[in-house]
């Protein structure tokens, strides 16, 4: 469970960025939220915490247009959301980080990667963590008839057992989708990088992190695949897997 109280980031030309931050021993761990989700989230929440207890450094924020985070949600894109994540690593931490990617936040955090590969070459990004990471989903999650509203009306809601609120696609969205896709050549990125992913997911299909896998540059990816396990990894013994991944990636 979270104590600390959010800080903020303010930006002269962007929404505010709520964060919680906690100093300790690098690389620092950096958690990226899912589609319509928050720092508040039980994996966020168990990694801080794990991350405290072992003296580790760790970075918990929203999102703009999420949580406490200023600006609307339809107003953000992926490029947005990326953008976020180096504006906070560039104001916050000096040092190299290991990003956790959760669902949408998996393509955040391998577009954020890439951004920090060209700015700091091989030494900012000491390794990823994806779970159920839903790079391009722009492309694989709509059908053609959910796609034909999205580019007709501008929008798409769907409800989702994840949430009371529907889902919220905007045009903007989608087009940043199309324009960062990822997983149709190589990802050049050589850092080691974890990937755990539930194979009854019926959200982002487990198949995704294979080919993500095969997409990566980096020899040193691993897969490890929880055959009961659902979208949210979200279960005790789930959350477990991943504070293992996370400890092992500090070292």
């Amino acid at each position: 469970m979270i104590v600390s109280e959010p800080a903020f980031l303010n930006r002269p030309d962007r929404p505010s960025l709520a964060y919680r931050h906690l100093h300790g021993d690098g690389p620092t761990v950096v958690f990226l939220p899912g589609y319509m989700s928050d720092m508040t989230g039980s994996k966020a929440t168990g990694v801080f915490a794990d991350c405290a207890a072992r003296g580790q450094a760790c970075l918990l924020f929203d999102y703009a247009g999420c949580g406490l985070s200023g600006g609307r949600f339809a107003d953000q894109t992926l490029t947005d959301w990326r953008d976020d994540v180096i504006d906070l690593l560039g104001a916050l931490v000096p040092g190299p980080v290991v990003l956790i990617g959760s669902s949408m936040g998996g393509w955040v955090m391998l577009l954020a990667a890439l951004a920090l590969a060209e700015q700091h070459g091989g030494e900012k990004v000491a390794g990823l963590i994806g779970v159920a990471a839903a790079p391009d989903f722009t492309e694989w999650g709509f059908s053609d008839a959910q796609k034909a509203i999205i580019q007709t009306e501008g929008v798409l809601l769907q409800d989702t057992p994840h949430s009371d609120q529907p889902y919220l696609t905007t045009r903007a969205l989608w087009q940043s989708g199309h324009d960062n896709l990822l997983l149709g050549g190589p990802i050049a990125l050589a850092c080691p990088v974890h990937l755990l992913h539930g194979q009854r997911d019926d959200d982002v299909p487990w198949k995704i992190s294979v080919k993500l896998a095969a997409a990566l540059t980096s020899d040193a990816a691993v897969i490890l695949l929880i055959k009961d396990g659902d979208h949210r990894l979200s279960r005790q013994a789930d959350i477990g897997l991943l504070l293992s991944a996370v400890a092992g990636m500090a070292r």
